[in-house]
């Protein structure tokens, strides 16, 4: 996959396939739309295209009160984008200067003048430009003056799937790994280098990584224990993960991120972990001593095996 930041550095597209969004997690709906992108492609012997924003244009018009927290990072995005078969991503600087462009500006100078664009596939109820104006109608009265045609997403496809990104951060935010698992079409992720913690996880029994997440945008589900599966250095192992406060052992309030590899003995300081969160076991909780904390984190174990044996039969 081709990753263009900007169009200073595109290349020529071969009868771009185009579809327009931020794309935020890359959920089922979206692979929909990549889905039959890359189908059009095909069939008329061009190359799909993802026209998306960066930074998140809620970010830039809201920069004091938008709250918002992004499901993937750019980097995570792109990734998924690549295995998701999609030939070429266009990210375009999001500004407040942009945001003025009408819709019908945007689609000529950016679409037409710069991409060329031949194919544009949209849903039904997709909106873009300033004030939202830029609709599927508004590309079909654009298309034969600009010779390209259009193709609708219709609700038939769109709202089968019934999900969008602000419902799997709701998800996440709750803790409900698995219903945000199951409309992402694969665990969420967390990564991030793995830094110098109390090292009280030691003294009990339970030695633990603790991840610093270098990308403050990236959304942290909530507060509790979950079931990981941890990469490090391209392997996989199992893990119990604690996004918390650690109430029992310290009296900070700033919840730290922490995983338990089992079966693990290395050091892996300054290594970057990725977290896949595959279900929550329990909520955070303050016990009366370590020998009560340790306990409850052996049955977590416990669980957390049996869950893995389960799993592989």
């Amino acid at each position: 996959m081709k990753v263009f930041q900007g169009f200073d550095e595109l290349t020529k597209i071969p009868h771009p396939v185009l579809t327009i969004g931020t794309f935020d997690g890359v959920h089922l709906g979206h692979q929909k739309i990549i889905r039959q992108l890359n189908e059009v492609a095909e069939a008329v012997g061009g190359e799909s295209v993802l026209f998306t924003f960066y930074p998140h244009p809620r970010m830039v018009l809201f920069p004091d009160s938008h709250n918002l927290k992004l499901i993937q990072t750019q980097v995570e995005k792109i990734d998924k984008l690549n295995r998701m078969g999609l030939q070429n991503v266009v990210v375009h600087p999001f500004t407040k200067e942009f945001s003025r462009l009408s819709a019908t500006a945007f689609v000529r100078d950016y679409l037409v003048n710069k991409l060329k664009v031949k194919t544009v596939v949209i849903g039904y109820d997709h909106q873009f430009g300033k004030n939202r104006e830029g609709t599927l109608e508004l590309l079909q009265e654009l298309s034969p003056v600009y010779e390209f045609d259009v193709i609708e997403i219709g609700p038939e496809d769109i709202d089968e799937v019934n999900v969008s990104s602000t419902k799997i951060r709701n998800a996440l935010k709750e803790g409900d790994i698995e219903r945000a698992n199951n409309y992402l079409g694969e665990p969420f992720e967390l990564s991030g280098r793995v830094i110098h913690g109390r090292k009280v996880g030691k003294t009990i029994g339970f030695p633990t990584a603790n991840i610093a997440i270098e990308n403050e945008t990236k959304i942290i589900p909530k507060q509790g224990v979950y079931a990981v599966t941890v990469t490090s250095n391209e392997k996989k192992y199992t893990g119990i993960l604690n996004i918390g406060t650690r109430p029992t052992v310290d009296d900070s309030t700033e919840p730290s991120i922490e995983v338990h590899i089992l079966d693990f003995d290395q050091e892996i300081y300054d290594e970057q972990l990725t977290l896949q969160l595959k279900w929550r076991v329990r909520d955070e909780h303050k016990f009366e001593n370590k020998d009560a904390l340790q306990q409850q984190i052996s049955k977590d174990e416990q669980l957390v095996r049996d869950w893995m044996d389960d799993i592989n039969g």
